[in-house]
């Protein structure tokens, strides 16, 4: 009853599994045509990997992102957060969106397949696409091996700092900002193209006048200045964020007296950041209102499902 009413229906189980339970598409769509049936597994629901179990470090792994993250000396790195489950959440979120769109055109229904794996590797096509395209392999270089010159962390007298001199502007108002306007006409640096083949040099010189300060007197300047360059956050520096919070992004909900933190999408609709309106529900909270308002069951009937232990 509840597929039969369904727009979307999200499933994250193996496609075998799908089947043993009876909430694979052909199952569920017998319900439902319009129905829109959403899969996410590891490794997607067709192929010689689709009944292989998966977490996020595993499909890290596959993906090439560990390989390409870390210092040159050092070993692979996991992304610092569950990149592969975020990104196919994300995938799937878009897909059955895009997916309603063409029902309300076409009435018809769909069968969406998100794979882990392949979600965080198309994550790398900056870096495969390269490989791809001239056969030259690509090694991990601490994210120092972008197109513009000077992309990279620094230290400071107290705390690392970001800097990104991506244009001939911002190269010449960096130094500006740094008194020494004369360096930045130095013929020998005058593209990032030239800049780019004396990057050691420079960025020598760069780190060795940044440790002179500390991070937020540079950072206080390179705002004035229009230079693109921000701090690492640790976790708790994020939490104290005052613009994330004025955005709206940061914010807590209250639950009996408690008050829950939660992280926004960072997206806004005219002007306003989208929000959770009620906290998140507890296992069974909502029983009464989707069995009862939504499927029109009756009390007793949601009362005998309780006590056999369907819900």
């Amino acid at each position: 009853k509840m597929v039969e009413k369904a727009d979307i229906v999200l499933v994250n189980v193996t496609g075998r599994v799908q089947r043993k339970l009876a909430i694979d598409h052909a199952a569920l769509s017998a319900a439902n045509p319009a129905l829109i049936h959403v899969s996410i597994t590891g490794f997607g629901l067709a192929g010689e990997r689709a009944e292989m179990p998966c977490y996020d470090l595993i499909a890290e792994g596959y993906s090439g992102v560990m390989d390409m993250t870390g210092e040159p000396d050092g070993p692979p790195q996991k992304v610092g957060t569950p990149a592969a489950d975020l990104l196919a959440g994300e995938d799937a979120a878009l897909a059955a969106l895009a997916a309603m769109v063409r029902r309300q055109r076409t009435g018809k229904g769909a069968a969406i397949d998100i794979s882990l794996v392949e979600s965080m590797t198309r994550f790398m096509a900056p870096r495969l696409m390269p490989h791809l395209g001239s056969g030259e392999p690509l090694r991990r270089s601490g994210g120092r091996d972008s197109v513009i010159a000077i992309y990279q962390p620094f230290e400071t007298a107290d705390l690392p700092l970001t800097l990104g001199l991506g244009n001939n502007g911002i190269w010449q108002r960096f130094w500006d900002a740094l008194g020494d306007a004369e360096f930045a006409k130095n013929p020998d640096y005058a593209t990032n193209a030239l800049r780019r083949q004396h990057r050691a040099d420079i960025v020598n010189v760069i780190a060795g006048r940044l440790v002179e300060r500390p991070r937020d007197e540079w950072l206080a300047l390179f705002t004035t200045a229009r230079v693109p360059a921000g701090p690492i956050y640790r976790l708790d520096e994020i939490g104290a964020d005052v613009a994330l919070r004025r955005r709206g992004f940061l914010y807590a909900l209250n639950r009996d007296g408690l008050r829950v933190p939660q992280v926004g999408l960072g997206i806004q609709f005219d002007g306003q950041s989208e929000a959770a309106n009620h906290p998140p529900p507890r296992m069974g909270e909502d029983n009464a209102a989707v069995l009862g308002d939504w499927l029109g069951l009756a009390s007793n009937e949601i009362e005998a499902m309780s006590r056999t232990g369907i819900i």
